[in-house]
């Protein structure tokens, strides 16, 4: 069974598309990235291992903050004692993404022998953190980096939730003078009940799900002119595919003057004669590298306000 809702058209790039398998009632999520990733990595000035590492996360940024219900913003972010000693990306609802990474130390080519993720980010941790506003709480899981990948980490952190049981994959391409581009596929499930009569038959479901997930090939999921619509019914043609209208990613930043001046009120007199350089101060964004200048009329008038 092929079913795609409300007769909507495949996406081509850039998209984040929710489907369910009938048969078993597995939910996912298949990404594919394009200009927004590339437009991000090319932000800063990264080395490739460094480049394909971010992208990874963002595409992985992407499919689990499309698996939640909210309104506000998902965070991944992990921190080691690497020479990329941290790595933040987030993810609003409705599909902006941004993020970047801190590179303290020297990066091996290729991310060195043996475990590249281990290579850059040393031994650390990997959380994930929600955040609807000031009036509700933020909810944070954070778990070892432990594995080969960043992907690897994600399943460890899986298999210690009690109610949260996912799989994904992710891939990320190109760099140099080739466009990044990035894709990635999700499943997830409800925990089973043991005492359900058909919780046999959901297990063998997901057992089969992870292998096709495992066989499939990643450069698909991030081939531009290739239908997600087809991929995932090539997939899962024994599953009952139903896809749903896609929802749009877009490399989109946050920051703005009016959030750094804020940031400046509440500094003190002297705080703010230490950034001073040549009576201005200059403020950068970590994410997407843009910076903003304030001069002694601007300051004057802030501290006045």
């Amino acid at each position: 069974m092929h079913v795609v809702a409300d007769g909507a058209l495949a996406p081509e790039e850039d998209f984040i598309l929710p489907f369910i398998l009938d048969e078993s009632d597995m939910h996912g999520r298949m990404v594919r990235l394009a200009d927004s990733v590339d437009q991000i990595l090319r932000q800063h000035d990264y080395p490739k291992p460094v480049a394909r590492l971010l992208g990874e996360a963002l595409t992985l940024t992407a499919l689990l903050s499309a698996a939640l219900k909210f309104a506000g913003v998902f965070t991944l972010q992990t921190k080691g004692d690497g020479p990329v000693s941290l790595l933040v990306c987030d993810a609003t609802e409705n599909g902006a993404l941004r993020g970047y990474a801190k590179v303290d130390g020297d990066i091996p080519d290729n991310g060195g022998s043996g475990s590249a993720l281990r290579n850059l980010l040393g031994e650390g941790y990997l959380a994930f953190t929600v955040d609807q506003g000031d009036d509700t709480d933020r909810y944070q899981g954070i778990v070892e980096l432990d594995g080969e990948t960043l992907e690897e980490c994600v399943h460890h952190y899986f298999r210690q939730s009690q109610q949260f049981q996912a799989a994904v994959k992710v891939t990320v391409a190109g760099g140099d003078n080739e466009p990044w581009r990035a894709g990635g596929l999700m499943l997830q499930r409800l925990p089973a009940d043991e005492n359900a009569i058909d919780a046999a038959e959901i297990e063998a479901a997901w057992q089969s799900a992870m292998v096709t997930m495992a066989g499939c090939d990643p450069s698909q999921l991030a081939a531009l002119g290739t239908s997600p619509y087809d991929l995932l019914f090539n997939l899962f043609k024994d599953g009952g595919v139903r896809v749903f209208d896609a929802k749009d990613a877009r490399a989109e930043c946050r920051c703005s003057k009016d959030r750094v001046r804020v940031v400046l009120t509440s500094l003190s007199d002297e705080e703010i004669e230490d950034m001073k350089e040549e009576g201005h101060i200059v403020v950068t964004c970590e994410f997407c590298n843009r910076s903003m200048s304030f001069d002694e009329i601007d300051l004057a008038a802030m501290r006045t306000t």
